[in-house]
């Protein structure tokens, strides 16, 4: 198959019209003034002595590149992981039917987690949006680059990783807050690159549920940024009345405050060692001003205290002055109760059909999900009970990672894309960490970036204030691989090969992936 160049991807202006312009034999020309442009794109399009810059005039997508995926931390993974699992189309027609072939097995992949970075969510409430999008062009940046280090402690560039044909956001809040910001910076670029975001693929499967005219509600569980941008809302309700949707489809939004930072083992949201109340928590609380925990709810919670998976000052709970929750269990307690007073609160509520996952960290809890589920359809008060009549019997849970697997493949097969000779057991798997080679990096305990530093930093004071390195053992909490060896097995095996690859590099000493 003939290598497809920038030029021929032109032609397909109703596939990728968003992302397209015409052709010149100077694309430079083509570009917007460079007055347009901000700080990053500034130091990515036009300053070649910047670390970000990218020759984009020399960029050539052709099918066999691999795709690109990124998210704030892993668990846009869950999303990689059912992508590569997916088999919905013939691979011979392109015919959207199942032929018993995994549809991107001869693809590669290439997963950015920023984890140094991560949570996204929390930009907006600290009110710096803008640096929030700073990291999503550094993500994409990264993506269409050549280089990363193979450490953190390296000073050297390498310049081996393959840019990429097309790049999937596997992240919500990302999606919300930049997917135009990317699109219009890809538009400066002048590369046609397709951009997909998971808040499209989420709402539409939330909607396949229903029949055109039922009535029911959709709760959409997210982070407190995704919540606020309106992204689900708005985009439910586009879908809705563009499909024809005539039943009282409700939405409800529930911010899971701390539930993906404790996925992650983010040490403001959760400790694994504490026994005892933190002065540095940040999860939800008795005194929480947005996410307030209740006495009077506790026998709903049904919180774990075991092991120190509550935290509380007094061994008497009707006593305590301050309880923190310390286990992902118990946020999924917390934050599905609170949702279910948010709908039993509300006037003439439709009953609870489907629970729209709007955060990538959120697929790795669903049996958790199930089981607190299952509790409050059956828990009782001295009213009877509680919430059964909200409640569907078979709730849904809706991961959007399906429909991103579709949206991707047809684009692939539209545009002549889809490769012949890759491997996605051969994907390359990266990690933002601390720079601790610049000087105006402020971390604790030379791990992670202290709270103030992570989310005060100034928009447009580019620097590396990261490094982009492969998964290791020394970047990944143990943890965090035994929960990806469960939970995304087919991504997981893929991480094995690509660090035992890392291994045989210059300079890495023997290790094994899981101590």
């Amino acid at each position: 198959m003939m290598k497809k160049s920038i030029s021929h991807l032109r032609h397909f202006i109703p596939i990728i019209v968003l992302l397209s312009f015409g052709c010149s034999e100077n694309s430079a020309n083509k570009r917007q003034d460079s007055s347009e442009f901000t700080a990053i794109e500034h130091a990515i399009l036009s300053d070649k002595e910047n670390f970000y810059f990218i020759d984009t005039e020399a960029y050539q997508i052709n099918e066999d590149l691999p795709i690109g995926f990124f998210d704030s931390g892993t668990g846009g993974l869950t999303i990689l992981n059912s992508v590569m699992e997916s088999d919905k189309f013939d691979n011979q027609s392109h015919e959207l039917s199942a032929d018993g072939i995994l549809d991107f097995a001869s693809e590669k992949f290439i997963y950015l987690a920023d984890q140094a970075n991560m949570p996204y969510g929390n930009y907006y409430a600290a009110n710096n949006s803008e640096l929030l999008i700073e990291h999503i062009i550094k993500d994409a940046q990264f993506l269409l680059s050549k280089k990363f280090y193979i450490d953190q402690k390296t000073q050297k560039v390498e310049h081996s990783k393959e840019p990429v044909k097309a790049m999937v956001i596997a992240c919500n809040t990302a999606t919300a807050y930049g997917k135009e910001s990317l699109e219009d910076f890809m538009k400066k670029a002048n590369i046609p690159l397709k951009v997909i975001g998971v808040i499209d693929a989420g709402a539409k499967g939330a909607l396949e549920k229903f029949e055109k005219r039922e009535d029911g509600s959709i709760a959409v569980f997210a982070t407190v940024g995704t919540i606020a941008s309106k992204g689900y809302e708005n985009t439910i309700n586009k879908y809705k009345a563009e499909l024809g949707f005539q039943g009282d489809i409700q939405i409800f939004n529930q911010g899971g405050h701390g539930l993906a930072e404790a996925v992650d083992q983010e040490a403001d949201y959760i400790s694994s060692k504490s026994q005892n109340p933190r002065h540095n928590y940040r999860g939800p609380s008795l005194d929480h001003p947005d996410f307030p925990i209740h006495k009077t709810l506790l026998d709903v919670y049904n919180f774990d205290f075991d092991h120190g998976k509550m935290l509380c000052n007094n061994s008497n709970l009707d006593d305590c002055d301050i309880m923190q929750i310390n286990s992902t269990e118990n946020y999924v307690r917390y934050h599905l109760v609170s949702m279910m007073e948010k709908i039993r609160s509300s006037q003439n509520p439709q009953p609870l059909k489907v629970i729209l996952l709007g955060c990538t960290h959120y697929p790795y809890l669903k049996s958790e999900m199930r089981k607190v589920i299952a509790e409050l359809y059956d828990f009782k008060d001295a009213k009877g009970y509680r919430y059964r009549d909200l409640m569907n019997e078979d709730i849904q849970i809706v991961d959007p990672a399906d429909n991103v697997a579709i949206e991707l493949y047809q684009f692939l097969a539209e545009n002549d894309l889809l490769s012949e000779k890759g491997d996605f057991s051969k994907s390359e798997y990266y990690i933002s960490v601390p720079n601790l080679s610049n000087s105006n990096v402020e971390v604790e305990n030379n791990l992670n970036f202290t709270y103030e530093y992570k989310y005060g930093r100034t928009p447009s004071d580019i620097q590396e204030y990261v490094k982009v390195v492969p998964f290791s053992k020394q970047n990944i909490a143990e943890d965090t691989y035994h929960r990806l060896e469960a939970s995304v097995p087919t991504v997981f095996q893929s991480i094995r090969s690509f660090h035992q690859k890392n291994e045989k590099l210059k300079g890495i000493s023997p290790s094994s992936l899981l101590p």
